[in-house]
């Protein structure tokens, strides 16, 4: 028998974790202190801790190679898992709080990678806290595309400042991400929803997509139906309220 199949976290017909022994409070507090090595640059970052097979020591990281995609407040994976197939060649990483979601993933991709041989090589995961760290992380202008699937609303006024959508943060979003990179944003609380467009609309380098870049572009059709979120929101008869903006080059 192997190791999986004698531990009960793991299911014996799939081989992938069951979510119920990894469950978690729905959010954290962003602003609390909590414990977990950060990078004290980009540099410092061990590609070959994440993507093995791109990198097999931290020895042969290849400089020209760097991660593209984030999806902050990754939960359980759903959209990583989705992008990794549509976009093979393309590294990509979730950035979540939560220590026990993030034990999840990491298993979860492990295990694909089993049964996937050669697949799945291009996405990890890293337990962190994306408000205070993105750049720790990234490289000016390193990343094309930043994913905010279903954040936490922070409904009262008072907690306003913790939400991962604000004018302060858009600052650090704009500085990592390329231009022409695109920041991809869903939630089913219209109130958030509003917010979140208003801050891209007033920041001086977002400018919305049209409506048929939305249409052309395969990521926004994953943004309410790969995330565990997007589904309950979906078999509930649920609205969703989505921006999706570009950075753009600093006016002269």
């Amino acid at each position: 028998m192997s190791e999986k199949e004698a531990n009960p976290t793991f299911s014996k017909s799939t081989g992938l974790p069951r979510k119920r022994f990894y469950r978690a409070r729905a959010h954290s507090n962003p602003l609390s202190d909590s414990h977990f090595p950060v990078p004290i640059s980009p540099g410092h970052v061990d590609y070959s801790l994440h993507y093995p097979q791109h990198f097999p020591s931290s020895d042969q990281v290849d400089s020209c190679k760097k991660i593209q995609f984030a999806d902050i407040g990754c939960g359980f994976g759903g959209l990583l898992i989705s992008l990794s197939t549509l976009f093979p060649e393309t590294l990509m990483i979730g950035m979540e709080l939560r220590d026990k979601v993030t034990e999840y993933v990491k298993e979860r991709i492990l295990a694909l990678r089993v049964t996937n041989p050669g697949q799945y090589q291009n996405i990890s995961v890293v337990r962190t806290n994306s408000m205070k760290y993105i750049p720790n992380y990234f490289e000016k202008g390193q990343l094309s595309k930043m994913f905010f699937l279903f954040p936490d609303p922070h409904f009262k006024e008072k907690n306003h400042r913790r939400r991962v959508i604000s004018p302060f943060l858009l600052d650090e979003y704009a500085y990592v991400l390329e231009v022409g990179g695109i920041i991809y944003t869903i939630t089913d609380v219209e109130e958030l929803g509003d917010w979140m467009k208003a801050c891209l609309e007033n920041h001086p380098m977002f400018e919305a997509l049209t409506d048929e870049e939305l249409k052309a572009d395969p990521v926004t059709k994953l943004l309410s139906s790969a995330t565990e979120e997007g589904q309950k929101v979906d078999r509930n008869g649920g609205q969703t309220f989505r921006a999706v903006y570009r950075r753009i080059a600093p006016s002269l």
